[in-house]
């Protein structure tokens, strides 16, 4: 009779990816994992497979849990350039771990590309979902009147997603909070 495991995978997964955002993926072992998840190695690899797995659910989780908060984000907005703008603000000033380690896709694009396939294809995926958010939120825009229907939105969705990310790296060196909200002054004036 196979044993019932002693922790919520869920909880695990959170911990494994907060460890990982911390460290970095390279600077991460086993024995790392095993102190911080509080769960023995056999338990680790039955569970995840192994520390490259565990890293790929825990990326893929954290990925899950930000499209769905920007997307959740833009759809409660009523004006497109002040959602924008409130959504790039939100990136410079938000969660206190996003402001002390950046954002953990772009800390595993900056480790991890151009020797993993398989970070490629995520970090791929996470830049065409992002882009086709802000399409349709820029659509909403040319419906309502905030944007010129003569406007590029497909390159201007590409431009933003540019941006954002932008953003979240240039905040994590503490550039003054007035510089940065500049800065999307400055970037929002494409629309």
């Amino acid at each position: 009779m196979a044993r019932k495991k002693q922790f919520e995978e869920r909880e695990i997964l959170t911990k494994a990816t907060n460890l990982f955002w911390k460290q970095g993926f390279h600077a991460t072992s086993i024995q790392d994992l095993v102190n911080h998840l509080k769960i023995n190695r056999a338990s680790l690899y039955d569970t995840f497979g192994g520390k490259e797995e565990l890293f790929n659910k825990a990326l893929e989780n954290y990925r899950n849990q930000s499209k769905e908060e920007v997307q959740s984000f833009l759809n409660n907005q009523s004006s497109v350039k002040e959602g924008l703008k409130n959504l790039f603000l939100l990136a410079i000033t938000g969660k206190k771990e996003t402001q002390e380690n950046g954002c953990f896709v772009i800390n595993c694009i900056t480790e991890l590309i151009p020797n993993s396939d398989n970070i490629l294809e995520i970090a791929t995926q996470n830049k065409e979902e992002f882009e086709g958010f802000f399409l349709e939120f820029l659509k909403k825009g040319v419906e309502n009147g905030e944007v010129s229907p003569q406007k590029d939105i497909e390159s201007i969705a590409a431009f933003l997603f540019v941006f954002y990310n932008g953003l979240k790296v240039v905040g994590k060196i503490n550039s003054s909070k007035e510089e940065l909200e500049k800065a999307i002054e400055v970037g929002l004036a494409i629309l």
